[in-house]
């Protein structure tokens, strides 16, 4: 496998952990709560719809790319995330949908539009 694809998916992950962690510090629950487990019950049903979002959109082909990948994944990990967190008993209050949407397209697209331009500047310089 492409470690480019790897590299992808793993950022991915870990910034869905990160933005469990942010969720679970700002309300003050401790990044593991009680029992140890806050972190895993906070964060997988994100990553269970990141991997969905990474099949549906075939996100391998362009891992990078902001629109065609960043886009479909942000998407579909923010729904499916909140499907997943409704149906386990979860909180799915609005305010809590929009931060999540908010923060996740932040953190998913956004990383990749970095790389992008940083690709384009390199690009240029190479030719120019």
């Amino acid at each position: 496998m492409n470690r480019h694809i790897v590299l992808a998916f793993v950022a991915d992950v870990l910034l869905v952990v990160v933005f469990a962690v942010i969720g679970r510090a700002s309300h003050d629950e401790g990044v593991l709560g009680p029992g140890g487990s806050g972190l895993v019950q906070t964060s997988w049903p994100f990553l269970v719809a990141l991997i969905s979002g990474w099949l549906v959109t075939l996100a391998w082909r362009q891992p990078f790319a902001p629109v065609r990948t960043g886009l479909g994944v942000w998407v579909i990990t923010v729904i499916g995330g909140m499907l997943l967190r409704a149906v386990s008993g979860q909180g799915t209050a609005l305010a809590f949908i929009i931060v999540a949407a908010v923060t996740l397209l932040v953190l998913l697209v956004g990383w990749r539009m970095v790389v992008s331009a940083l690709t384009r500047a390199r690009a240029r310089r190479v030719v120019g």
